[in-house]
C-alpha cells in the first residue's frame, strides 16, 4: 500500500469547508469532494473549480478521464493510500494495472507527481504478476494521452521492443502498425529501445558478399542459375 500522511490539525482543515461536484468520464459519474483537500494536493483544482453562484456547489468536469482512475484518486485523497496489486487475485491484476495506467494519465493532468509514480509502479507490478503486457491498442492510447519524454512512453516502447525481439514470438513489428502510424515518436522510441537492448551487437554487413539475397525471385528463394 502507498500512503500519504497529514498531521491531524491539517487533516481536519482539509476535510472541512465547501464541497466540489466532480463529474468524470462519458458516463458523468459524480463525486462530491472537499475543495480544501482537492486544492491542497493539486493546483489544477485551484485553477479549474468553477463556482456557479454562492448558493450552489462548485463544479469540475473531467469527461475525458476514466472513472476507475478517479476512484483510485479519491481513495488516495481520503484514505492516504492506494491498494497494492500484490494483494489481489490473479484474475484482477490486469484490470487494476489498466486502471493504474489511466490513473497515471489523470495525475499528469492534475499535477500529482507522487501519485503518478505510485501508479506506474503498480502498473508494472500488475503486468508482471498477471503475465500480461499492453498490446498495440493500449500502447497507442498511452502515446495519445502522454507528453513526449513521458516515463510511461519509455516503459511502453520498451515493452513493445521486447515483444518484437522475443525469440519465441510469432509476431513481428507489423503488429504495432497502428502505433507507428499514429505517433512517429513511438517508432523512434522502439528503435532506440532495441538498440539499447541489443547491447552493442552489430548486424551483419548487408553489403558484404555475393549471392542473390536481394534479388527478386519468381520461384523459391534463390535465382535459377541453370
Amino acid at each position: 500500500m502507498y500512503y500519504v500522511d497529514q498531521p491531524k490539525p491539517v487533516r481536519s482543515r482539509l476535510l472541512s469547508g465547501p464541497l466540489v461536484d466532480i463529474y468524470v468520464g462519458a458516463s458523468k459519474r459524480h463525486w462530491c469532494l472537499h475543495r480544501n483537500l482537492l486544492c491542497h494536493h493539486s493546483t489544477y483544482f485551484k485553477d479549474h473549480v468553477v463556482e456557479e453562484d454562492k448558493q450552489r456547489t462548485a463544479k469540475v468536469e473531467l469527461f475525458d478521464d476514466d472513472p476507475r482512475a478517479f476512484e483510485l484518486l479519491v481513495k488516495w485523497l481520503y484514505q492516504g493510500r492506494i491498494d497494492d496489486v500484490s494483494d489481489m487475485p490473479v484474475e484482477k491484476k490486469w484490470d487494476y494495472a489498466d486502471a493504474c495506467q489511466k490513473l497515471y494519465v489523470l495525475c499528469d493532468k492534475l499535477l500529482l507527481p507522487q501519485l503518478k509514480n505510485f501508479a506506474i509502479d503498480q502498473f508494472r507490478k500488475g503486468c508482471y504478476q498477471a503475465g500480461l503486457v499492453p498490446g498495440p491498442e493500449e500502447i497507442k492510447a498511452i502515446y495519445d494521452t502522454t507528453p513526449p519524454l513521458s516515463p510511461f512512453r519509455k516503459l511502453a516502447s520498451k515493452i513493445a521492443a521486447r515483444q518484437i525481439m522475443a525469440l519465441d514470438s510469432q509476431e513481428d513489428a507489423g503488429r504495432y502498425k497502428l502505433c507507428f502510424e499514429g505517433n512517429p515518436d513511438f517508432a523512434i522510441d522502439v528503435i532506440n529501445a532495441i538498440r539499447q537492448g541489443a547491447g552493442g551487437i552489430l548486424f551483419g554487413d548487408p553489403t558484404e558478399g555475393g549471392g542473390c539475397t536481394y534479388h527478386e525471385h519468381q520461384n523459391g528463394e534463390r535465382c535459377n542459375t541453370e
